[in-house]
């Protein structure tokens, strides 16, 4: 009896190891495919770091990419650089084509024609108003052209002629009122240019001083310098804050980029250029002279050549993540 127990014994030793045998066999084929799709993961292509003949930085990134992250190119070439003089300033309706439309007679109101923002023409009905002495309606008319920018009457109150019902404003040029401080004063003349930014998206406008007041302002310490802006598509917004720079000086420069443009790459100054085959390189450059949007570049850049005017610090991060994963 002992020895049919160990044959037993035996006989289930046996089978467990082919059992276990065949487990790791079959196994086996998992784990290759894993095997096999890292070998493939590391053969598709993605962003890494490399150098050019130069010893430059280079990354590929494409088109697509580069367009969801909000990065453009420009072409570098040559440009005007301004010496300027910052100032603040605000958006006033033209007060020389602005009318407060009274009432001729007292009396109640009994229409309303239009409200705030309505644009209106010359003679159009503003309002029926009825007299008190004749307790007869009459017109109140639009006594010029523009947009109503204010309204201090209601349907049904009374009207008085000590105050306006509408103001009209033609907004098809804008004031633009500087502050100027007293020691910049002596820099400012009639009818210097000025780039007045409404810091709206689109770029600066360009003007020119029109009148500068001969009086200051003692809880400032300014004085107003006037700039009159075209403003036919109704960008320009009375109410709102912009920024002035005025041009004292300009020089031409054969090469420069965008101001945004410029990185800072292993303490080395660089420019984003796009190169063939969705690749950019990090190309050191020398700068030369600036001013706030542009900046000469004297040796590492030609005129022609495109590279990353906005957002560069994206392609930025994406070289550093791109040094990262290549270490």
């Amino acid at each position: 009896m002992r020895a049919s127990t160990v044959i037993v014994i035996a006989i289930l030793a046996a089978a467990a190891g082919a059992g276990a045998s065949r487990l790791l066999v079959e196994a086996a084929p998992q784990s290759e495919p894993a095997a096999g799709h890292g070998d493939h993961a590391e053969k598709a292509p993605k962003d890494h770091v490399e150098q050019d003949e130069h010893g430059a930085d280079r990354i590929r990134i494409s088109d697509v990419k580069l367009a969801a992250a909000g990065v453009t190119l420009a072409e570098a070439g040559p440009a005007t650089l301004s010496d300027t003089l910052a100032f603040n300033g605000v958006l006033r309706a033209n007060q020389e084509a602005l009318v407060q439309v009274t009432p001729r007679f007292p009396g109640i109101v009994r229409a309303i024609k239009k409200r705030i923002g309505d644009t209106v023409t010359k003679d159009e009905l503003l309002a029926a108003i009825e007299s008190n002495q004749s307790l007869t309606a009459y017109d109140l008319k639009a006594p010029i052209g523009g947009t109503i920018i204010d309204r201090q009457i209601s349907l049904g109150e009374y009207a008085s002629e000590q105050k306006p019902a509408f103001v009209v404003a033609d907004l098809s040029t804008i004031w633009v009122d500087l502050s100027i401080y007293r020691q910049d004063l002596r820099r400012v003349r009639l009818d210097d240019e000025v780039l007045i930014d409404p810091d709206d998206g689109r770029g600066p406008i360009k003007g020119n001083v029109s009148y500068i007041a001969p009086v200051g302002a003692s809880e400032t310490q300014t004085a107003l310098a006037r700039v009159v802006l075209p403003n036919a598509d109704g960008r320009l917004r009375p109410g709102l804050f912009v920024t002035a720079r005025l041009v004292l000086a300009k020089r031409s420069v054969a090469v420069a980029v965008r101001a945004s443009a410029i990185q800072t790459l292993e303490n080395k100054t660089v420019v984003f250029v796009r190169e063939e085959g969705d690749k950019i390189e990090a190309r050191p450059v020398a700068t030369g002279e600036s001013d706030p949007t542009h900046v000469e570049i004297r040796d590492g850049l030609s005129p022609g050549e495109h590279y990353v005017a906005e957002n560069s610090f994206v392609v930025k991060a994406e070289m550093g993540k791109g040094e990262a994963e290549h270490d």
